[in-house]
């Protein structure tokens, strides 16, 4: 007897966590396995953050909060937005989340009927899809490849466009392929969608401050389409609060007060600890942080040791990624290779070979609707990335 749902029964377990648990698994049996799945900072929050949420226990912040977020955090928001990206909204027009990733189903969830498209660039992040899939929508991909950093042209956007198309869902910069979208670019993205004014945008943004090209730029920044972004935004990155969960959107007010009565029904509001440090974060100008500033330097120092790295080893084509904190190399040349009886026939094959022999976690390509390629995380230590990589490249090794 099936008495599960067709809804739950449709929908896929996320990848990145489904690797994630596989390595402590294997950790939990003795094996020594280095993780590059996960997509966290491995820093810690911010002590003003910390000392914040520690004062708002002792003041008693332990009540309901409004389902779209306590208004001086709201007002933070609107703050932020403004110094940081140069948009105007009023309160009224965020809603905070648990969750960055709450953020995101609310907006789909409130906006895609069944039947309707919704354009994706690929590689995107795993949920996208599912989220798609759960609001009975159609997710219409575009592709792209390491030769063109990842990126899609307006031309490919326009063309896949249909009467069905309802929104357009993308990261800058993206997880997983680490890719930032410049001024010219998402300017040129603006002009394609004011043509076609049934188009909303999902603008994810989560990683804005870990950016190595110096500026961040939200495809909200145009007139013409600001009314059809979704902007989406959190602090699981930036600020290393993962943990916290807290995401936030910002929207025309008829999508925000949908976003509102949907999470009414579903979780209500976040915690209301976390809201209060969240103001402090919203608070703090990322371009004069020392915290955020030593993360992405790290990042960014462990971005070009890890490729300096990979580029010795034979076969594993890389880009140069401007954001986040992965590589997404592609490895074809290893199809078709094998070891004893194990062939590898896909970039799924060769995590499983690596996780298998190697002790090293990443993600499939698949995951990220780009097969070829696979997911390295380097939110790790300098010395567990030198490890990783040489037990990486000995396991490619012995592939003939």
């Amino acid at each position: 007897m099936n008495y599960l749902s067709d809804r739950i029964n449709l929908l896929s377990e996320s990848e990145t966590l489904a690797m994630t648990r596989r390595s402590r698994e294997l950790r939990t049996q003795g094996f020594d396995v280095i993780n590059l799945s996960i997509g966290e900072p491995d820093f810690d929050t911010p002590d003003h953050v910390k000392e914040a949420a520690k004062e708002a226990i002792d003041q008693n912040y332990s009540h309901y909060t409004p389902v779209p977020g306590y208004p001086e955090l709201r007002q933070a928001i609107v703050n932020k937005l403004k110094r940081d990206n140069q948009l105007d909204y009023t309160i009224e027009q965020i809603v905070v989340s648990t969750g960055a990733k709450q953020s995101l189903a609310n907006a789909i969830m409130c906006m895609v009927n069944p039947g309707e498209e919704v354009l994706i660039p690929a590689p995107y992040w795993v949920s996208y899809k599912e989220m798609i899939k759960l609001a009975g929508g159609k997710g219409v991909f575009i592709d792209s490849s390491v030769k063109t950093d990842f990126k899609v042209s307006p031309a490919q956007i326009e063309a896949a466009i249909t009467p069905k198309t309802k929104v357009f869902m993308f990261s800058s910069p993206c997880n997983p392929s680490g890719t930032v979208y410049n001024y010219d670019e998402l300017k040129a993205f603006a002009e394609v969608f004011a043509r076609h004014p049934q188009v909303f945008i999902v603008s994810d943004e989560i990683y804005e401050n870990i950016n190595f090209t110096g500026k961040h730029f939200s495809i909200a920044s145009f007139p013409e389409i600001f009314d059809r972004v979704i902007v989406i935004n959190g602090l699981s990155k930036g600020f290393a609060m993962t943990g916290w969960r807290l995401g936030y959107m910002a929207s025309n007010k008829e999508i925000a007060q949908a976003c509102d009565k949907l999470q009414g029904q579903i979780t209500s509001a976040t915690c209301s600890i976390t809201q209060r440090a969240a103001i402090v974060a919203m608070n703090t100008d990322p371009a004069k942080s020392n915290d955020i500033k030593l993360m992405v330097e790290a990042f960014k120092y462990r971005r070009d040791l890890s490729i300096s790295l990979l580029r010795e080893i034979p076969g594993i084509n890389l880009n140069l990624p401007e954001g986040a904190f992965y590589l997404f190399p592609e490895v074809t040349s290893y199809y078709g290779k094998k070891i004893g009886d194990r062939i590898i026939l896909s970039g799924s094959d060769l995590c499983d070979y690596l996780l298998d022999t190697a002790y090293v976690a990443m993600v499939p390509g698949a995951a990220f609707g780009s097969p070829d390629c696979i997911r390295f995380s380097y939110a790790t230590s300098e010395d567990n990335l030198r490890e990783a990589i040489k037990r990486i490249s000995d396991a490619l090794a012995k592939l003939k």
